[in-house]
């Protein structure tokens, strides 16, 4: 038979060990600005990039990425970055892209802005 206090200390120890605290993830404010061309981008060509997105999360630090042997002659490599998907920060990897003459890659950038985190797009620029 079981003690009655056991029948109290129990529920109560189970009740108390199993207590947490939640806290909201922080709530983001997301801008995105798409850029507008007056006429279309010729196939082929290099998109110019200037979306920018804009929240109140700041981004982890990078992963350190093993960068693989070039693929083929001419790969430039672009390093992984930060993205913002799904309101939260999630890494999108590193890859390898054929080099464009007369281009170079600008890489993805978190610039912390009055408080606020602004995503730079990279992107091929001349």
């Amino acid at each position: 038979m079981l003690h009655p206090r056991l029948l109290i200390v129990v529920p109560l120890s189970a009740l108390l060990l199993s207590a947490c605290v939640v806290a909201p993830y922080p709530r983001e404010r997301v801008v995105y600005s798409q850029p507008v061309y007056s006429q279309p981008v010729p196939v082929g060509e290099p998109v110019p990039v200037d979306s920018t997105v804009v929240v109140d999360v700041a981004p982890p630090a990078p992963y350190v990425e093993t960068v693989p042997v070039a693929p083929f002659v001419g790969a430039v490599w672009i390093g992984g970055y930060w993205g913002w998907y799904g309101g939260r920060h999630q890494w999108v990897p590193g890859r390898w892209e054929r080099g464009r003459p007369g281009y170079h890659w600008q890489s993805h950038a978190w610039v912390n802005q009055g408080g606020r985190w602004h995503l730079h797009g990279g992107g091929w620029v001349r």
